[in-house]
């Protein structure tokens, strides 16, 4: 693609010399192979084993292009966004280490090193070559999370390991099927290292007739439409997406754009608090991201590695400017992102370990959310809960059976921030996930607990003309003895921004109820939400009253590791209050009977209409909620006063 000459412009003859196809043909392949990898994810949801998979979607599939062509990656699947941008560089590393000239057909490597990868150990990328009369066209490529791959904690899920080697087994570049035969060392160096091989046994096996699945769809295309016009469709997926991105880009004013976001702390003390400098200088069409002076790699692992701060980076641009067009390899063409090595985003081993990346990456799209907010103006887009606030438990069951649940009964889901185009949704997932929430029967059906309550906090969302989505309060019981790994890292300040004028989403917290001070199963009924009940607790994390033990911005910040590991007896309760997302707009431009609503349907108080969008409403809304009045006269007098209270305008 040149810069002179659009994609459209392009008249037949010099689009065929191009892409050896007409327009129609390499539109249907590059459809085709978004189909592909959508097909061979359903076909792993539908017959996956481990929660992890089966209830999280915690997996993605990618269609990558062969070593002439630089290993362009021309589809992705809908699904675990958080892959995505890592996969183009996981397949080209992984082969080039391996060597191209040593694929056969039949093969299948693998590989889960973060640092050549991208992500953690347990997302192993599973790449199968595919030829075409023994000529290699592609990769067919499925990352899938296990749900286990050793190291000190169960699941792995912790932000309290201290390096590489209490983090769980790093495979290198090596093969995992030869002549579609498994590699029986491979299998053993994986089950000998690993827990629950149970699971991860049939799960591989599925993953395996799924990269078959994905290969069979492609040869079938090659020998529909031709080998040239196949490859020439990876050309052109990923030149759309680089044009659409270019595009995108051109149309953001000219200029330097900074901003700064962060995670609370690492894993042995509060004493560091760490903190992403980005500084954008967009020219053109071209966009650079500078990360330099970003803090240095944290000592546990909470770090992320480069690719996935990549990854976080094309996410936020493809939500802000760029919704519309398939996310590929050719999405960062028109981008160049620095980062020096060895910060907390760009970690190297031994002791940069990474694990729970995406609570380093997740502010990296908030800071570009940020740092854009007013060349974009009314197209920003407000903050979302800002971390996954991911639990992981384990024990024992009375019949000595080993249980584990991870990422199902913590804060793992919550609200978006609000954009011009209306109010945020309140339960979903973080920007970058785009995963499953696993249902609460699933939930109940294999682990020894109860989830007691999800419902959304009052008052909690970002106030705003468009309001960002309420915060989420989920309370589990857990039935046995067990053991917790609880990772809330952004608690300190709101991660839900409000944009445009609107306001920030309030502060979550965590906490853990005794049963010896609040027994559910005893009292035969649920925990309180108001205030008071907090004083009892245990705090895990948060901005908290010392005394009250709630919710206080100006509180006391109470450290999600100083107790590492969580150990509770039958019938204790974790509270997850994950933080509101960011509103969009004046809240005092919102108009009143929208208010009402809220009120009425409990999102916004009596007292919050009032107090955040200057809206008088009489009535009850819990006992009576359809006979709220709003008090228009009084509304506007109170609007005058808090308009009157407002900084003047730059």
């Amino acid at each position: 693609m040149t810069e002179a000459t659009a994609l459209k412009d392009l008249d037949d003859a010099a689009f065929e010399a191009r892409y050896a196809s007409d327009r129609f043909t390499a539109s249907v392949l590059s459809n085709r192979m978004r189909y592909i990898v959508q097909h061979m994810c359903t076909g792993l949801l539908n017959n996956a084993f481990s929660l992890i998979l089966r209830d999280w979607y915690d997996f993605a599939a990618t269609i990558s292009g062969p070593p002439e062509q630089n290993y362009p990656m021309a589809s992705v699947s809908n699904s675990l966004a958080m892959f995505l941008g890592t996969m183009s560089e996981a397949v080209r590393n992984t082969i080039e280490e391996y060597g191209p000239e040593n694929l056969r057909p039949g093969d299948v490597i693998i590989c889960n090193d973060p640092y050549r990868a991208g992500n953690h150990v347990n997302d192993i990328c599973f790449i199968r070559p595919v030829f075409h009369n023994d000529r290699l066209v592609s990769f067919v490529n499925l990352r899938a999370h296990q749900l286990d791959m050793g190291g000190v904690v169960p699941a792995g899920f912790s932000g309290t390991k201290r390096n590489v080697y209490e983090n769980g087994l790093v495979i290198a570049p090596m093969l995992l099927y030869r002549d579609n035969k498994p590699v029986k060392s491979s299998f053993n160096l994986i089950f000998d290292n690993a827990r629950f091989c149970e699971l991860l046994l049939p799960d591989i096996k599925t993953i395996y007739q799924n990269l078959l699945l994905g290969e069979q769809l492609i040869l079938e295309s090659i020998d529909r439409y031709g080998v040239d016009a196949y490859l020439g469709a990876l050309r052109y997926a990923t030149d759309t997406s680089a044009e659409s991105m270019s595009r995108a880009i051109a149309e953001i004013p000219d200029g330097v754009y900074e901003a700064e976001e962060g995670i609370d702390c690492d894993g042995i003390d509060d004493s560091i608090e760490y903190r992403i400098k980005l500084k954008i200088t967009k020219v053109g069409d071209r966009m650079e991201l500078d990360f330099s002076g970003t803090s240095p790699q944290a000592r546990t692992s909470i770090n992320a590695g480069i690719l996935d701060t990549k990854t976080a980076v094309g996410v936020a641009l493809k939500f802000l400017i760029d919704s519309e067009s398939p996310f590929t390899s050719g999405t960062y063409r028109p981008i160049d992102i620095v980062i020096p090595a060895g910060t907390f985003i760009s970690a190297t081993p031994p002791d940069g370990a990474v694990f729970l990346y995406w609570e380093s990456t997740g502010p990296v799209l908030l800071a570009v959310f940020r740092a854009l907010e007013k060349a974009l103006g009314r197209r920003a887009v407000g903050g979302d809960y800002g971390s996954l606030n991911i639990h992981n438990a384990n024990g024992v069951l009375p019949d000595g059976t080993p249980w584990v649940t991870t990422a199902q009964c913590g804060g793992e889901h919550g609200p978006w921030g609000a954009t011009e185009a209306g109010d945020a949704d309140s339960y979903s997932v973080m920007y970058q996930a785009n995963n499953l929430d696993p249902a609460t029967e699933a939930i109940e059906s294999e682990v020894p607990a109860v989830v007691l309550r999800k419902e959304y906090a009052i008052d909690s969302a970002g106030a705003g003309t468009n309001r960002g989505g309420a915060a989420v309060l989920k309370d589990t019981l857990y039935l046995t003895e067990a053991e917790h790994w609880s990772s809330p890292l952004h608690v300190k300040k709101a991660s839900g921004i409000g944009v445009y004028g609107g306001k920030s989403g309030a502060l979550g917290a965590t906490w853990v109820f005794d049963p010896d001070y609040y027994n559910v199963p005893q009292k035969k009924e649920l925990i309180p939400t108001s205030d008071e009940v907090y004083e009892g607790s245990t705090p895990v994390a948060g901005m908290l009253d010392p005394k009250t033990k709630a919710v206080d911005p100006n509180g006391e910040y109470f450290y999600f590791a100083r107790n590492p590991v969580w150990h509770t007896k039958p019938h204790a309760v974790f509270r997850y209050l994950t933080n509101g997302g960011g509103g969009w707009g004046s809240p005092l431009d919102r108009e009143p009977e929208r208010v009402c609503r809220d009120v009425r349907d409990e999102y916004v108080s009596i007292e919050g209409a009032y107090e955040h969008y200057g809206v008088v409403i009489k009535g009850d809304p819990h006992n009576d909620p359809e006979n709220l009045q709003i008090d228009y006269e009084a509304t506007e007098r109170r609007r005058a006063e808090l308009r009157a209270q407002q900084p003047a305008a730059n």
